[in-house]
């Protein structure tokens, strides 16, 4: 037998594969963490890409940070950004951290600790972005691909703007980073929901960054924006830190996404007839929301006809309220109503959730193992497993003959590509 384990919420799910099975593990490559993050962190903040001035005593400055969905080091990137600020005479009191939620459930007070180190609440002022609040939205103009720009305006206020973030791979963004936290964590629902539409252009896909509109468009965001520096990580699968770069946003993309590539990105010879793949534990599994990433990074490589088991916990649910009650409506059946209300209705995110599984569940036979109610599972078109030795054991029995098998314990991170395309 072939013992398997794959991350699944804080822990590990287990099983076993009958001996003589064909498996592939597909992730990324493995990379020892910096021996002293602290140091390159350091040097990067300390040494900027780009052309970039500190921040000038007097001045006001906004740090906009990710949410608890993001594995963000900011332990080791925050402290020699605000070294360098008191350095600068910059006042503790003039500094303002928002977190960028995007259309992610807001962050009470009293989650801050999940993603700030105790002394920085103590410290500074700490602010959760909201993206229906209108009345703290500014306004920008349009981008040239017609996207209404209007931005946290606390943020848009501060005469020195910073983003906190990781270079990883994107469903359709292509890679995250740069100013991506600000320009759609810090977005309102208009400029979010107009972007992400673009998210079924041909162009807008895993891996694309130059020529990817959805992307280039969150670039022209964030020049609107005028973001002054860039703090950006790359992490191994195991959340650590193995490269940091600081500076002009652009700049860190230009350099960072040739190393995210070279450790993300996975050579695959075929398509695999069962799937086994996890979107990377906590936080990448904590609701439906984020563990879809996962599902569709490793639908790129299964099999039209086959069979995948998604090991998310999703201990908070689905992750979006709207997703959740359009998928209540019982006029929906099964994938063919998600695709006719979505263009009756038009796109709206949250909901986009729900066209982006049934994207990849109308091809693929797709099992949860995770700790949701099975009827909310089977109410989200998905089919429940309660382990998953279960859900192996069921997926080879309904699978003819030799069975190639694919596992990604690190989907959310894993760009496959496929050797014969």
């Amino acid at each position: 037998m072939i013992k398997l384990k794959v991350p699944y919420g804080k822990g590990y799910a287990s099983a076993v594969l009958p001996a003589g099975c064909s498996v592939d593990f597909v992730w990324p490559r493995q990379h020892s963490p910096s021996a002293k993050p602290d140091a390159i962190a350091r040097e990067a903040v300390y040494n900027p890409l780009g052309d970039v001035k500190p921040p000038r005593a007097g001045q006001t400055v906004a740090i906009a940070i990710n949410d608890k969905t993001r594995p963000v080091p900011h332990e080791h990137l925050l402290p020699p950004v605000l070294q360098g600020m008191r350095h600068a005479g910059v006042r503790d009191e003039d500094v303002t951290f928002i977190i960028a939620t995007g259309t992610h459930p807001g962050m009470s007070p009293d989650e801050f600790s999940v993603i700030l180190p105790r002394e920085i609440i103590e410290t500074y002022r700490v602010l959760c972005h909201d993206a229906a609040d209108q009345a703290n939205l500014t306004a920008l103009g349009e981008t040239s691909r017609g996207t209404p720009v209007v931005i946290n305006s606390i943020y848009m206020a501060a005469d020195y703007r910073i983003v906190i973030g990781n270079i990883e791979p994107h469903q359709f963004q292509g890679f995250s980073g740069g100013v991506k936290s600000a320009a759609i964590g810090l977005a309102g629902l208009p400029t979010i929901n107009h972007n992400h539409a673009m998210m079924r252009d041909e162009g807008a896909r895993l891996g694309e960054y130059d020529l990817n509109p959805a992307r280039q468009d969150v670039e022209e965001i964030g020049r609107m924006v005028g973001i002054d520096f860039a703090v950006n990580a790359i992490l191994n699968t195991d959340k650590q830190i193995i490269k940091a770069l600081a500076g002009d946003p652009f700049a860190i993309m230009q350099a960072g996404i040739p190393d995210a590539r070279a450790l993300y990105q996975i050579p695959v010879a075929e398509p695999f007839d069962l799937m086994i793949a996890s979107p990377g534990g906590h936080p990448k599994d904590i609701n439906i929301y984020q563990s879809q990433k996962g599902m569709a990074h490793a639908a790129s490589v299964t099999c039209s006809g086959g069979r995948m088991i998604l090991c998310a916990a999703c201990p908070e649910g689905s992750g979006n309220s709207d997703y959740e009650s359009w998928m209540a409506d019982p006029r929906i059946r099964g994938h063919a109503d998600v695709f006719e209300r979505f263009e009756r209705d038009g796109f709206q995110v949250g909901r986009h959730k729900a066209f982006q599984v049934s994207r990849d569940a109308a091809r693929i036979h797709i099992s949860l193992v995770s700790e949701l109610d099975a009827d909310f599972v089977r109410a989200l078109l998905l089919h429940p497993q309660s382990d998953l030795q279960s859900a192996i054991d069921e997926a080879l029995e309904q699978l003819p003959g030799a069975v190639r098998i694919g596992v990604m314990p690190a989907a959310n991170a894993t760009i496959p590509v496929l050797e014969s395309t």
